[in-house]
């Protein structure tokens, strides 16, 4: 595995050990604090650290197996977190060119963190917009499952939101237990490497630099229209369906 640090801009990077054609690209979004870097490299490596430095943008290279042996390069881009001030979403312009980068992307919340769960809809939009006319598919995972005590996000709200976006969902504890992790993050490297020739075939680098793609693989579901609204009304008529079922029984 090989690491670059504090990357100020999203560029291609070929590792020299990867010998498959072409790479599986992959941008980790979410909050500030809610374990990215800790979900990356719990993946790629096994290990759980449980401290690390503000993240600046690293980006993460090697060959995993996927389904049928095949030996798939990926690359991982860890983002800086995403916060909400006064004047809404801030940003880094880190976190848009990974998108517009990436062939595919994960969203991460804390259960113990609400604030973390109430971004998912903004960054949702954020990927849609950003992706424009080739948005790429999206993944939704909740971290931090073991702490029970401090849980802020209940475990039905999670695959509500995700049903409302139209990603899967899968909530993991990157210090826990490898076994989640890594099963996220695997069954997606899997879903991309089917169309993986497709993809490299039809990419292309544009003037700015970020490579354009086109064919992407319909098997994970990508990202509807943004529209916040439209959101909101979705989900709380997914939440009263929840209450409605538990009311009957």
């Amino acid at each position: 595995m090989r690491l670059i640090q504090n990357m100020s801009t999203i560029a291609e990077f070929a590792t020299p050990e990867c010998r498959s054609n072409g790479n599986i690209k992959i941008a980790v979004i979410g909050g500030s604090g809610v374990g990215k870097t800790a979900l990356v490299v719990r993946f790629l490596t096994r290990r759980f650290i449980g401290d690390y430095e503000r993240n600046a943008g690293n980006l993460y290279s090697r060959e995993v197996q996927v389904d049928g042996g095949e030996q798939v390069a990926i690359q991982v881009q860890d983002t800086p977190g995403v916060d909400l001030t006064g004047n809404g979403l801030s940003i880094p312009d880190h976190v848009t060119c990974s998108i517009q980068w990436a062939d595919a992307v994960v969203l991460v919340y804390s259960v113990t963190d609400r604030h973390s769960f109430d971004l998912i809809g903004q960054l949702h939009q954020l990927v849609a917009r950003a992706g424009r006319a080739n948005v790429p598919p999206v993944i939704l995972l909740a971290n931090k499952a073991d702490l029970l005590h401090m849980r802020r996000v209940d475990a039905e709200q999670g695959p509500l939101l995700a049903a409302a976006l139209g990603c899967s969902f899968y909530e993991v504890s990157a210090s826990e237990d490898y076994s989640q992790v890594h099963g996220a993050f695997h069954r997606l490297c899997c879903h991309m490497a089917k169309q993986q020739p497709t993809a490299s075939m039809s990419s292309h680098t544009t003037p700015s630099g970020v490579a354009e793609k086109k064919g992407r693989s319909p098997l994970i579901p990508r990202p509807k229209s943004p529209n916040m609204q439209d959101l909101k009304r979705r989900f709380k008529q997914a939440l009263s369906a929840k209450v409605r079922t538990v009311t009957s029984v």
